[in-house]
């Protein structure tokens, strides 16, 4: 089992056993600043409603995007970071 495979494990145990379904779930990534990396992961989450917070680092090298948005059940939380995770260079908090 790869890191990746544990880490989404570990998570969906930790998630069934303190979250109620459906939550408001709190994502948190850190991309470096390319326009196209901040929009690519934005779209991944404006269908959903999601509120979307960006802030760049001090010498604006990376920007970490806060999104905040409802999810039904842990698999979706779970896709959502593998569908994050296909964007380059993107690290997931």
């Amino acid at each position: 089992m790869d890191k990746k495979e544990e880490f989404y494990d570990k998570l969906k145990i930790k998630l069934e056993e303190t979250t109620t379904f459906p939550t408001k779930y709190m994502f948190k990534f850190i991309v470096p600043s390319k326009e196209d990396k901040t929009e690519a992961i934005k779209n991944m989450f404006n269908h959903l409603g999601a509120v979307i917070t960006t802030k760049s680092s001090k010498n604006g090298k990376y920007t970490s995007l806060t999104i905040l948005v409802m999810m039904q059940n842990v698999n979706e939380i779970i896709q959502k970071y593998e569908e994050v995770d296909s964007v380059e260079g993107v690290i997931s908090l």
